[in-house]
Order: structure tokens, then C-alpha cells, then sequence
């Protein structure tokens, strides 16, 4: 295992480094640690390119994932690495929920609340901090997002500004994270999002055991009711959606429900249907690199 950039983590860190590979003209991280928000063991995987590497402040993308996923799925098939390796763009796929023993990291000896519909519980928490029981202990993943990770990578890391963007579930936390507090993003972009999550049927039946009957809440952590609500943030954001997406189709997704938000929240808004893609990692593959140019564009300006 290639080891240095371990002498840069500052000596009080909380991060354990799980592995390294060189990867392009960069090398591609994982790392645990300890969170104070879901109490329990989360991962991350982290690309860094040379530049980042030898000390320069770089521009991140924040990756957020989709359900049933973890920090590996976009980190083994989207590719991404090569186009940030060109760019000098560093690139952060966290997990989409905390986990018990047996999860991803096995060490993790805390039990947490699952469900047994892959859309509510764990590698579904939405990135929202639940307020009912059982979830309120370990599902306060807004909070481990936005504020405990945030900041532990920007101490721990040459970073110089951070973008954020997700598919599906990840795409919905990429938009409500990133219009929700947009002082600590300098773009959005979103691949496939779940664009009204209390709306859609995955949505409601997470947020009721969430949120509980409080459906004020469920409004609150809804991407297109937020934007129209809060108005313009970013001078432009990207969307990309398969044309024959099974999921669109199925109405999980509800595109043009943000495609009106936006248009009442004079929010510019580059929404793309990409003919003949569905909702996989082919697709990812195929709009990634757009969506990294995006957010390296934007970084410039900062």
C-alpha cells in the first residue's frame, strides 16, 4: 500500500485509510471513521489527483449515491477518475446511510434500524435527519453530510471548493443539500434524481417512517418544493435524465416537477433526455464526464 499522503492528514485525525491505489496521474483513497452524527462507522472513498497529492488546494465533487448503493458502486463503475484526473478535480463518494454489524465495514459492532423494502432504512436514508423513533439515533445523514463530513474534508484535504451531485436518491440529496445550504456549494448537478421524493411512492413510504404523519416535514425534504420555494441559488445547474428510464416511467423520478420549480424559481436549469439510457451505471458512465466539467467550470469562477 502506497502510504503518502498519510503524512499530510493532520496528527489528530479521525480517519483510518482502508486502501490506496494509483489510478491515472492520481490515486484513489478509501477511508473510515467514527461519526458523531449516526454513531456509527461510516466510509468514504476519496480520488485525488497529483496536484492534490503534492499540496495544491483542488475542487471537489461531492458524490452522493443511490439506493442500495455504497461508496463503491460509483467509485468501481462510473469512471470518473480519468476526466478528474485531467482536470485536477477531486472526487468524494461517501456511504448512503449508516449501517450495522455486517454492513460495509464489518467492525461496527452498533445495531441500527432496517426495513426490509430497499427503498426505507439502510443504503435508503435519503440524506435527511429523521425525527422519529427508531431512525432518530443513527439517521441523521443531512447532518453527517453537510456538517460532519464537510468540514472533516475540508481539514483533512487540499481542498479548494466543493460541488455537489448524486443519481437518483443521491441526485434528490445532491438538489435539496445543495439548495438547502448553498453557502457551502459552488454548484449543482444531478443524473436520474427522485425530484419529488414526498410526492413519489419510494419517497412516502421512507419519509413516514422518518418523518412520521408530519407531512410538513416531508415538504421540507423535497428537492423541487424547496427550490421553488428558496428561489434562485446557482447560476445554472445540469440534470440529466434517461429517456427510457424504467423508474421515470413508474413516476418515481417526476422530472418536469422540477423542471416547473425551476421555471417559478427563475432558477436556470440544463435538463437533458438522453434517448435510449435507463437509470444504471452505463448511463452514469455515459453523462459523467459532463457533469464533472460542469462543476469544474463553476469552480473556476470561485
Amino acid at each position: 500500500m502506497n502510504n503518502s499522503y498519510n503524512h499530510s492528514l493532520s496528527a489528530n485525525t479521525q480517519l483510518t485509510q482502508k486502501s490506496v491505489n494509483r489510478c491515472f496521474d492520481g490515486e484513489q483513497h478509501y477511508y473510515s471513521h467514527q461519526s458523531t452524527s449516526t454513531k456509527t462507522t461510516m466510509t468514504f472513498s476519496i480520488y485525488l489527483p497529483d496536484e492534490a497529492l503534492a499540496g495544491q488546494r483542488c475542487p471537489a465533487i461531492l458524490y452522493l449515491s443511490g439506493l442500495t448503493c455504497n461508496a463503491d458502486n460509483v467509485t468501481h463503475k462510473a469512471h470518473f477518475q480519468q476526466k478528474c484526473s485531467e482536470l485536477g478535480m477531486i472526487f468524494i463518494a461517501p456511504d448512503t446511510s449508516p449501517r450495522s454489524s455486517g454492513g460495509v465495514d464489518s467492525r461496527d459492532s452498533n445495531e441500527v434500524p432496517n426495513d426490509e423494502r430497499y427503498f426505507v432504512g439502510q443504503g435508503a436514508s435519503y440524506y435527511v435527519d429523521a425525527t422519529q423513533a427508531p431512525w432518530t439515533e443513527n439517521f441523521n445523514m443531512q447532518s453527517y453530510i453537510v456538517d460532519e463530513l464537510y468540514d472533516l474534508l475540508r481539514s483533512e484535504f487540499p481542498i479548494h471548493s466543493i460541488g455537489i451531485t448524486g443519481h437518483s436518491m443521491g441526485g434528490h440529496g445532491a438538489l435539496l443539500l445543495g439548495f438547502k445550504f448553498p453557502g457551502k456549494f459552488v454548484s449543482v448537478s444531478a443524473l436520474s434524481p427522485v425530484c419529488a421524493a414526498s410526492e413519489s411512492a419510494w419517497g412516502q413510504a421512507a419519509y413516514a417512517e422518518y418523518f412520521g404523519d408530519d407531512t410538513s416535514l416531508w415538504s421540507q425534504a423535497d428537492a423541487s418544493q424547496l427550490i421553488e420555494q428558496v428561489g434562485q441559488q446557482y447560476s445554472s445547474i445540469l440534470v440529466d435524465q434517461g429517456a427510457a428510464d424504467e423508474f421515470l416511467a413508474e413516476g418515481q423520478l417526476q422530472t418536469s416537477k422540477l423542471q416547473q420549480a425551476c421555471e417559478k424559481a427563475k432558477q436556470p436549469l440544463t435538463l437533458r433526455y438522453q434517448a435510449g439510457h435507463d437509470h444504471s451505471y452505463y448511463f452514469i458512465q455515459s453523462v459523467i464526464n459532463d457533469h464533472i466539467e460542469h462543476h469544474w467550470r463553476k469552480a473556476q469562477l470561485n
